[in-house]
């Protein structure tokens, strides 16, 4: 038999949108802000040839830039002031974390409560504009010799003046970034940082799908491998979908109490998600990839044929191209252990059991305690293994698919991963939003009948 609130929760619906108006401030600000994220992307870094970069850009497709270029809707190919987009700041947040728990001292500091938070916050924050200087310096020394060979220089005078002003805009662009994600996460949302990712990769989903249906019209891809891409992807969006709802349900059972109809005994349930981590993984696992991808990826260009180091960076630049057999075993490798790491950090199996202790509930079969910690921690552990499994499938098996059939279709699993995943947690948010909404109209009701009745 449902609850009261899964009851109320099945009965919202787009009416409710009309009466609620802090609701409907968020999304308005939510869309804003992306619209932001989106004209950004189209201002170039000064210094810069617009239509120099496009024309490259157009020569030099595939390999690891591609996948970064989706994850900022084409930022990086238009380099435009959010070309790096939040990957700095994902990178310097996955540091802090693992230095937390390595370091002592930094254990301490996130104990502390909202200090300690705002304390590493700020870390983070010095971490990402430090990674963003690094990789902003070599992209800029990159663009000075992308092109030569072909005779186009994308930038317009090269030096160190235009050095310091591409790694100063990056800088500035990214932490904007930041910002503005800080701001949707508070004001608007959802999960900021995540719906930029996700607005990024939707504003690049029109030219993919442009670019499979022309292959099909000229047919440069076979009509029959269009229509199973096709329906690859429906199976693969319906299959993330029932992944990401899978619950483990563990029977929670508290002392009995006195009722009306005599002694009974509580019970609840204690949902763990088949996949705890969600879409975190591999937007961790692409974050640390991309990074010293990209700026291999640039120094390359500016040491080739120069000396035995420039000819290992081009060497190392072709094992690690999207899609190859190194890349896709250390992103995989990726995933995995960020699958654990960040499952670890969400959930405390001995904060858990402490809680059920606390109040009296307990596993049945399981002795309060020590023995529930254990028992949690085992079952969790478990379950991780099959959502670990099932990120790195999702991930990897589009991406080797679309590597060795050769079709040109570049919105893989972490892609569609992404989007579903963080479509439902809108969708969740927006639902959780109604329903406050609903409650407190249910209490104002309620307040103004107990007046009438006084």
């Amino acid at each position: 038999m449902a609850s009261a609130a899964d009851q109320m929760a099945q009965s919202i619906s787009l009416a409710k949108f009309a009466k609620a108006t802090d609701l409907k401030k968020r999304l308005w600000f939510t869309i804003g802000a992306l619209i932001v994220f989106r004209l950004l992307s189209y201002v170039p870094l000064p210094g810069v040839d617009p239509t120099a970069l496009g024309l490259l850009s157009q020569k030099t497709t595939g390999g690891v830039l591609d996948f970064f270029n989706t994850f900022s809707g084409g930022s990086l190919s238009r380099m435009s002031l959010i070309a790096l987009g939040v990957m700095p700041y994902i990178t310097a947040s996955i540091v802090v974390q693992l230095a937390t728990s390595l370091s002592p001292q930094l254990a301490a500091i996130k104990k502390e409560g909202e200090s300690g938070r705002k304390k590493l916050n700020q870390y983070t924050r010095y971490g990402t504009v430090l990674l963003t200087a690094i990789q902003g310096y070599f992209i800029a020394v990159g663009l000075e010799t992308l092109g030569a060979s072909q005779g186009i220089q994308a930038v317009i005078e090269p030096g160190m003046t235009f050095r310091i002003a591409a790694v100063i805009s990056l800088i500035g662009g990214t932490m904007f970034l930041m910002w503005l994600g800080e701001q949707i996460t508070s004001r608007g949302i959802g999960n900021g940082v995540s719906l930029i990712i996700m607005a990024g990769i939707v504003a690049h989903l029109p030219t993919t799908l442009v670019n499979l249906l022309e292959g099909g019209r000229t047919g440069s891809i076979d009509p029959v491998r269009l229509i199973g891409i096709i329906v690859a992807v429906v199976v693969l969006i319906l299959f993330i979908c029932f992944m990401e709802r899978a619950q483990r349900r563990i029977l929670i059972q508290y002392p009995k109490r006195a009722t009306q109809r005599g002694m009974q005994a509580d019970r609840s349930h204690l949902p763990l998600k088949i996949n705890t981590a969600g879409v975190i993984p591999p937007i961790f696992a692409s974050s640390l990839l991309l990074m010293p991808l990209t700026i291999s990826q640039f120094a390359g260009q500016r040491v080739a044929g120069e000396s035995r180091w420039g000819d290992f960076i081009i060497s190392l630049n072709q094992y690690l191209q999207h899609g190859s057999p190194v890349y896709m075993l250390l992103y995989g490798a990726g995933i995995i252990f960020f699958s654990f790491f960040y499952t670890a950090v969400v959930f405390n199996p001995e904060e858990t059991a402490d809680n059920l202790k606390r109040y009296g509930g307990f596993i049945p079969g399981i002795r309060p305690g020590k023995n529930t910690e254990t028992y949690l921690d085992y079952v969790l552990t478990r379950i991780t293994v099959i959502g670990a499994a099932y990120l790195t499938i999702i991930c990897l098996l589009p991406e080797y698919l679309v590597s060795a059939l050769q079709i040109p279709f570049y919105l893989g699993g972490t892609s569609l991963l992404i989007v579903v995943n963080v479509t439902m947690d809108t969708v969740t948010q927006i639902q959780s939003h109604l329903l406050a909404h609903q409650y407190g109209d249910l209490i104002k009701k309620a307040k103004l009948k107990g007046g009438r009745l006084r």
